[in-house]
């Protein structure tokens, strides 16, 4: 009877514990995961063409290391999530299953 007790006590601190930290995420997660709104397509376009400005004129060479590893791992987020999504669809982790 006294085990019993203590597994009530052990998931109710566990779920004190983890109640703020879902709380957090469930802020960010508001702001993070939702679809971007038509009025920030503008900011959307001029972020693309300050990109493109920036391949063209070679000022993409004076970028921080800070700054590089920060955009490298962004684009590795990017197409990890593009590989996922792939899986997803494909229901495969390698190949397509192709029916004769």
């Amino acid at each position: 009877m006294n085990g019993a007790f203590k597994k009530v006590g052990l998931v109710s601190s566990i779920i004190a514990t983890a109640k703020p930290n879902l709380q957090t995420f469930m802020k960010y997660a508001k702001v993070e995961l939702t679809p971007p709104k038509l009025s920030e397509l503008s900011e959307i376009k001029n972020g693309i063409s300050k990109t493109i400005q920036t391949a063209r004129t070679g000022r993409w060479k004076n970028i921080t290391v800070k700054d590089a590893t920060l955009k490298s791992f962004v684009a590795l987020e990017v197409y990890m999530w593009f590989y996922v999504g792939e899986c997803i669809g494909k229901r495969h982790l390698i190949g397509y299953d192709i029916k004769l």
